[in-house]
């Protein structure tokens, strides 16, 4: 009997900071101004932090639901 494997690299599951940046387009300024604020979640290892894959999926999540709120706000604005 055979048993087909497929082969894949696992799943990067924990990023340092300069990846956050380039994955999320941010500057390192706001990417930290978004942990202090309690958006963007951390792990620490020894001195070394890093955003976890699922921080980083819950930080999108909440900038979607965000976008959508404010669409949905616009709709009582004052047309000027």
């Amino acid at each position: 009997m055979t048993i087909a494997v497929a082969s894949r690299a696992p799943e990067q599951v924990l990023y340092k900071i300069p990846e956050v940046m380039a994955m999320l387009r941010m500057s390192r300024h706001v990417v930290y101004e978004q942990i202090r604020a309690g958006r963007l979640r951390i792990v620490k290892q020894g001195r070394a932090t890093f955003v976890t894959a699922s921080a980083i999926r819950a930080y999108v999540e909440l900038l979607e639901r965000e976008a959508q709120e404010g669409k949905r706000g616009d709709s009582t604005a004052q047309p000027w």
